[in-house]
């Protein structure tokens, strides 16, 4: 722990004075009834409060940080033996002079000058009390401590899906964009409505995914336009199934998940193959959940489908990621698997 451990929590004023003031007034009234005389039970401790207090901002302020957590442990007890010394030897004095000359009425016997039973006595209640509010000080550095650890692993993870979020968004605009310069160099008829329906996907992307969740209607719109996006593209040879089943109002989704899966579908499935292809998404409702369903035929080209077989990309990977760190584990489901060709990713994850 360095020097500046002591300095984790350092509570407001008025906490200090609330503090003090109580303790006081517990003080005093307890020895005030012990007595039966409560106003030399006010002046004892009007002269012993500055000194415990004394003590105790010492320690705290000074014996702690710069002996302790510099691991000088001898050192640390002997500093804080002579100065609960001192502090005795000091209100011994000044209770004799100012107050009166039995200054250990609670004591065995009476005394005029310094023994070692009061000397010992004394400092154990010093010490008592140094220890009672080093602990609250530890007490509030720890609590202070867990809970600037845990508002750092809070900004660390919100950090984190939004470093995933804005790695899937250039990859999606990269790969489109890349489409749009092959229309524009055959100087298609396509290429003004793509752009039309990238700029509508570019709007929401930029506007529309800034908090953490979205409603599912928004977020199925956008994969409606981003499907017009590559059916403009495709023509004739793409043939894309959409069913969506149950009560998709009132519901909200992390965004972007699922157009990821949508985008890689397209990437693998469509782009690596050539000829008519299907691709079938599946969106179902029930109770808080969805079952999110798409599949597409693997890519043709045995290079290609090497390359999906080792890893599914960057898109899924981020997926998976932001699952993980948005979403309790028993709130999603996802997996995937091949069959006959045909690659199946199965998303069932928590909307209401």
């Amino acid at each position: 722990m360095n020097l500046n451990s002591s300095k984790l929590y350092r509570l407001p004023l008025h906490y200090h004075i609330f503090f003090w003031l109580t303790y006081f007034l517990f003080n005093t009234f307890r020895w005030g009834s012990y007595f039966n005389d409560y106003l030399y039970s006010l002046k004892t401790n009007l002269l012993g409060f500055p000194i415990h207090m004394t003590l105790c901002y010492l320690n705290i302020l000074i014996f702690m940080p710069y002996l302790v957590y510099r691991k000088k442990y001898l050192l640390y007890v002997l500093a804080v033996l002579s100065s609960i010394f001192i502090m005795v030897f000091i209100k011994f004095n000044l209770t004799y002079l100012l107050i009166t000359h039995n200054v250990w009425p609670e004591g065995p016997e009476t005394i005029d000058k310094l023994t070692l039973n009061y000397t010992i006595d004394m400092m154990m209640g010093e010490l008592y009390v140094i220890t009672f509010v080093t602990a609250i000080k530890i007490t509030f550095d720890f609590l202070n401590e867990q809970r600037r650890v845990t508002d750092l692993e809070k900004s660390q993870l919100e950090t984190e899906l939004l470093f995933l979020k804005s790695q899937i968004s250039p990859h999606f605009f990269f790969n489109t964009l890349n489409n749009i310069y092959s229309l524009s160099v055959e100087k298609s008829n396509k290429t003004p409505k793509i752009v039309l329906k990238l700029s509508e996907l570019m709007r929401y992307m930029l506007y529309e995914t800034k908090n953490k969740k979205q409603t599912l209607e928004n977020e199925i719109l956008c994969i409606q336009n981003y499907l017009d996006l590559e059916r403009i593209r495709n023509d004739d040879r793409l043939e894309v199934n959409m069913y969506i089943s149950g009560d998709i109002h009132d519901k909200e989704i992390s965004p972007i998940i699922l157009l990821t899966f949508i985008e890689n579908a397209f990437k693998h499935g469509v782009n690596k193959n050539t000829g008519a292809v299907i691709i079938d998404i599946n969106f179902k409702i029930k109770g808080d959940f969805l079952h999110f369903t798409i599949t597409n035929p693997m890519p043709e080209i045995t290079e290609h489908k090497d390359n999906f077989n080792k890893s599914s990309g960057i898109g899924l990977e981020n997926v998976k990621k932001r699952l993980e760190l948005g979403y309790n584990k028993s709130d999603y489901k996802l997996s995937f698997k091949n069959k006959k060709d045909i690659f199946v990713a199965k998303l069932v994850i928590k909307v209401s």
